[in-house]
Order: structure tokens, then C-alpha cells, then sequence
């Protein structure tokens, strides 16, 4: 098996900010696994928040080409390198080769029908309550918006989104941001301004608070949910999770995660880091039938990657064969 491992950096429309910071580019790392002349591929997204970046991820990869290049399977992968960026862009391309190799999709793989189109959410970046006012009337056609807060001033900023976007339906994410008292300040007033969702009020660790305090706003973790071993200290404190692949470490533990989470009756929520179609691909497989899908990466992108995704009618359609699965 010939390996590649490489990083890219694909601009962002303007820039990308939420409650830790901003940034004007994805930089994404991808693995290119090519057997027999075939070659899968697959890409992800270090996060410095979980202590990852481009290099250190590249060097996990590239510390087990060797086993690698004896055959590694999906199944000894899960334990040859922890749930993480790393293990989700080899996972993926492992994935990836496998449908080539059989000459099937991964739909077909997995056993599953063909997937249908979907609905994913589209993310208004933070700013000035005046800012995000004329990012939502630019955007008053999308049937679901995201809002990224950050806590002082939040308030205000839901009430000019939904003054700009008065049909839209509105989810939000407050990336850590609040306190208990500023949850128990804002959620009344984000229920009458019809906001369906908060995604990770508190931040990770502290979110014991949730079991005692009221949601009548379904609340999802999403920096306090990994994989399926974190899944047991989240029920009872959120009414959902949101399934990101750069942190299950690939689509074989994103589709175990959602399995438990269903059978523990939590909603789902498939989301993405800023990152192109390829990272997307896996990730529209595991958002089948979900309450939730924020698989909008590409559209905040100045440019996605050939065979990209069909976002069009507000939906996303199933990726072509040449961009992977």
C-alpha cells in the first residue's frame, strides 16, 4: 500500500469567528491510501481546542504507516490511535478504498438504502448584533439558520437575526460560552424568540449543572461529546448529541456512537469542522434521519474541492462516487 499524507489550506469567505476566536482559512489534513491502483481517500480537521494541530496530526498518521502498509483494518484502528482528527481522516480513507476496491457505494457497504437529501443548517458567524441582522436577511431564503454567541450580548444578537430573518428557523451554539446565570437569564427569552436548539451552553466539564437546571429549549453537547466511551456522562444533562467525525475518529465510531445515543433516546445532531466536500462525505452518511444536520462546511469556503457536494433547493444531495464513499 503507497501512503500520502499532506495538509491544505482552503480560504474562507471573509472570516469565521466564534466565542475562541477567528479564522480566515480551513487547513485540513488529508491521507490518500492507494492499493492495486486504487485509491481511497480522507480528510479532517485539527482542533486546538482538544490539543491537536496539522503537524502533530500528521506525525500520529505517519507513525503508523507501518502497520499501515501490513494490512491495519478498520476494527484494530480503533485501538492503534485514540478518537481524534488523525483517526478519522485514515478511517475515512480506509472506508474509501474498501467502496472502490468492491465496486460499491458506501450506502451499499454499510447495508443501508440510498441515501436521500438533506437539510443542513447554515452557520452566521459572530459578530455585532448589526452584522448578523444583515447576514441573516442575506440569508432570510435558508430555511435553518445557526447562530454562533459567545454570551455577553447574545440576547441581542437573536433578536436581530430573527428581525432579519423572521421565517427562519434558528439553532445556536454558544461554543462554551455562558454561565449558569446567563442560562437562566437567556433561555426564556430565546424560547419566545423561537430558537429550537442550544448547542453546548456551559463549558465541558462544568456540565453537571444541566441536570438540575430546566431545558425547555433541547440542549446538545457537542465539546462535551467524543466518542461512545464519553456517551454514559451525557445522559441526563442534554437532550442531544452533536456527532462530529473529527471527534468519534472516523465514521466506523460515528455510526456506533449513534447507535448508543439512539438506545439511550438522545436526538441526534451531525455536525462538521470548517473543512471541504471530502470531510463532509462520511459525515452525510451518519446524518441520515437525524434531527439535525450542520454539514454546511463547503458553503463558507471562497472554494470547495472538485466533485464537491450539490447544495442546491437548500439541500444537500448524495456525493458523487469521485469524491468519495
Amino acid at each position: 500500500m503507497e501512503i500520502r499524507v499532506f495538509s491544505e489550506s482552503w480560504p474562507i469567505r471573509g472570516s469565521f469567528t466564534i466565542s475562541r476566536g477567528s479564522k480566515t482559512a480551513a487547513d485540513v489534513v488529508v491521507v490518500e491510501l492507494t492499493q492495486d491502483g486504487v485509491t481511497g481517500r480522507g480528510e479532517c480537521v485539527p482542533y486546538a481546542r482538544y490539543g491537536e494541530s496539522v503537524q502533530g496530526v500528521i506525525t500520529q498518521i505517519e507513525n503508523i504507516m507501518p502497520v499501515l502498509r501490513e494490512g491495519l483494518d478498520r476494527g484494530a484502528l480503533q485501538s492503534v490511535l485514540p478518537a481524534g482528527a488523525a483517526r478519522n481522516a485514515v478511517d475515512c480513507a480506509l472506508w474509501d478504498l474498501e467502496s472502490k476496491q468492491h465496486r460499491q457505494r458506501i450506502w451499499q457497504r454499510l447495508n443501508k438504502p440510498e441515501p436521500d437529501a438533506l437539510l443542513t443548517a447554515y452557520t452566521l458567524s459572530l459578530d455585532t448584533p448589526e452584522n448578523m441582522q444583515a447576514a441573516a436577511e442575506a440569508n432570510s431564503d435558508r430555511p435553518l439558520l445557526k447562530l454562533k454567541l459567545a454570551g455577553a450580548g447574545d440576547l441581542a444578537r437573536v433578536t436581530a437575526v430573527r428581525k432579519g430573518a423572521p421565517q427562519a428557523r434558528i439553532i445556536v451554539d454558544a461554543n462554551e460560552g455562558w454561565d449558569e446565570t446567563l442560562y437562566r437569564e437567556l433561555v426564556p427569552a430565546l424560547q419566545k424568540l423561537g430558537v429550537e436548539m442550544i448547542e453546548q451552553p456551559l463549558p465541558a466539564g462544568q456540565d453537571q449543572i444541566l441536570a438540575s437546571l430546566p431545558r425547555p429549549i433541547p440542549i446538545c453537547a457537542d465539546e462535551s461529546c467524543h466518542d461512545s466511551s464519553t456517551l454514559h456522562e451525557l445522559i441526563g444533562r442534554y437532550d442531544m448529541i452533536n456527532i462530529k467525525l473529527d471527534k468519534t475518529g472516523g465514521l466506523t465510531e460515528a455510526l456506533e456512537l449513534r447507535k448508543q445515543a439512539e438506545a439511550a433516546g438522545m436526538k441526534i445532531m451531525v455536525g462538521c469542522m470548517l473543512a471541504t466536500s471530502l470531510a463532509m462525505a462520511p459525515a452525510f452518511v451518519v446524518a441520515q434521519g437525524a434531527q439535525v444536520v450542520d454539514l454546511d462546511g463547503p458553503l463558507l469556503l471562497q472554494k470547495d474541492r472538485d466533485a464537491g457536494f450539490n447544495f442546491s433547493d437548500n439541500q444537500m444531495h448524495a456525493p458523487d462516487a469521485a469524491l468519495w464513499g
